[in-house]
């Protein structure tokens, strides 16, 4: 059973995102000269004008296709589809990756193609078809993009590089996205490709990305999949850890027993060496000393949906005490002067810090919030574990 005041927690989240976050982020965040979203909007809620990280254009178009189905009435198809339209204007590049930074006229900044990026291309493709439909041109633009990453970007043996030209180090953040983009496409099409990827980049976290020993997942490793020395190699991100257990819980379907496992053990890690002062922090080291004890916002959320998935996979009230400290840990950073923005840093001393709120968050906010009303308003049938969409 659900406690209630998990259900009160849903109901205000909710309220926050449609009444306060989307109209200010539809009406300011978006830019009706040149097109595209805009990076950042200062305390006062007015535009910060920025050159247009790829990532954060694909996160915003994800967020307003995610928009009706948590509540809000806004127009989030005509914002959906041009954004999709400056997006592949301006990013795509003549080998068909995706570059990394347009100025924003769209102008070219930084001509990288990173894996992280890729990934998330994939993602806002699966999303959009939640307001737009099922689009040929979606479907056909992620299967080439997918083509794109086994062409130039694929390693001999599992997993992939890291970008082009830059290959290495070898990192597992932009794997995990790539495993939540292809979960959201097994939910949207019957192309066996897309889990035949997912199948192999949970075999690369549980073989090699999560340490046999500690099971805590790690993020910098060398050209054969092994930590790289020194402080890099010893990386273990709380936030991180929490969500690639999300991720493990929904590829598993509630039967591998080896990736529950491995998330069980992440969401124990994260919570009871990654979490002070109420409060996900930034770094750990393989020791699970604290290295970085300030705390941003998208750990708070994956945090949150950590807790949920196991809340739902488990029943056990454990994992819903859980959900109800992470959520509170959440609205700490939503307590803004402008309503719908946040703030993204809390230092170690319990101060945030004063800058304008990066547009980069919002994808970590509306999907938490997300799997919490799935949580709360979608109950499993009786005998069977649940799961939600990605």
């Amino acid at each position: 059973m659900i406690p209630e005041q998990v259900r009160d927690t849903d109901r205000s989240l909710r309220r926050w995102l449609v009444n306060d976050a989307y109209p200010l982020w539809a009406e300011r965040g978006f830019d009706e000269v040149h097109g595209g979203f805009q990076e950042r909007l200062s305390r006062d809620g007015t535009v910060a004008t920025d050159p247009r990280r790829a990532r954060v254009q694909l996160r915003q178009i994800y967020c307003f296709a995610r928009a009706p189905e948590l509540g809000w009435t806004g127009d989030a198809q005509r914002l959906v589809t041009r954004g999709l339209d400056y997006f592949l204007t301006h990013y795509r590049r003549p080998d068909g990756l995706f570059r990394t930074v347009v100025a924003p006229d769209g102008k070219p900044l930084d001509d990288r193609a990173f894996l992280y990026d890729q990934a998330f291309v994939l993602l806002a493709l699966a999303e959009s078809q939640r307001v737009l439909g099922p689009l040929p041109r979606l479907v056909e633009a992620a299967a080439s993009l997918r083509a794109k990453l086994y062409e130039h970007l694929k390693r001999v043996g599992p997993g992939f590089d890291s970008g082009v030209p830059e290959a290495l180090p070898l990192l597992s953040n932009p794997h995990m996205h790539l495993l939540e983009a292809t979960l959201s496409w097994k939910s949207v099409s019957d192309d066996p490709a897309w889990g035949t990827l997912a199948d192999e980049i949970v075999s690369l976290a549980l073989s090699r990305l999560i340490d046999p020993q500690t099971g805590a997942l790690r993020e910098v490793f060398d050209e054969q999949w092994a930590p790289v020395s020194g402080h890099d190699g010893r990386i273990v991100e709380p936030g991180h850890q929490f969500e690639w257990a999300w991720l493990l819980i929904q590829w598993s379907q509630g039967s591998d027993k080896r990736a529950l496992e491995a998330a069980a053990r992440l969401v124990d890690i994260g919570e009871s060496h990654g979490v002070r002062r109420g409060v996900a922090i930034n770094v750990l080291l393989d020791d699970f000393a604290v290295h970085d004890g300030n705390a941003r916002l998208w750990p708070q959320t994956e945090r949150l949906k950590a807790a949920v998935a196991m809340a739902r996979l488990t029943g056990e009230p454990r994992y819903w005490s859980q959900t109800t400290r992470a959520a509170e840990g959440l609205q700490r950073y939503l307590n803004t002067e402008v309503s719908g923005l946040w703030h993204d840093r809390l230092k170690s001393d319990g101060q945030f810090v004063q800058e304008p709120a990066p547009a980069s968050s919002f994808y970590h906010i509306v999907c938490a919030i997300g799997e919490l009303a799935a949580a709360v308003n979608e109950p499993a049938a009786p005998n069977q574990a649940p799961h939600s969409r990605p």
